[in-house]
């Protein structure tokens, strides 16, 4: 099974720059006008900027699963993206909420370990 997490945004050179920094790269594939970064084996996360989509412009929530998790927020503070604080769950897990421009929702969860 594959997943296709589909972000909606506003502004396509915006977001692209933004996700290119968030991810550390620019996307992996561009199909028509949706703009694809691998994140695991079968699982993508899509920027897609058509107004075809722009009721739903902000209203996605994703969660994924890192390791490193202050090196991460590191470099996206030195792109100048900001989160909200680090949260330590009662089982270990370290959880934050990074929003790119228009609010939709990329967490970023760290197994205990897995720093």
């Amino acid at each position: 099974m594959d997943l296709y997490s589909v972000m909606c945004v506003s502004d396509l050179a915006g977001a692209l720059q933004w996700y290119s920094a968030f991810f550390g790269r620019a996307a992996d594939e561009v199909i028509g006008e949706e703009h694809l970064w691998q994140v695991g084996e079968n699982a993508w996360v899509v920027v897609d900027a058509r107004d075809v989509r722009a009721a739903r412009v902000g209203g996605a929530m994703v969660t994924l699963g890192v390791t490193g998790l202050d090196d991460i927020l590191a470099r996206l503070a030195a792109h100048g993206i900001g989160h909200e604080p680090v949260e330590t769950y009662r089982n270990g897990v370290r959880h934050v909420v990074v929003l790119d421009p228009d609010g939709n929702s990329l967490s970023l969860a760290e197994a205990p370990g897995d720093a």
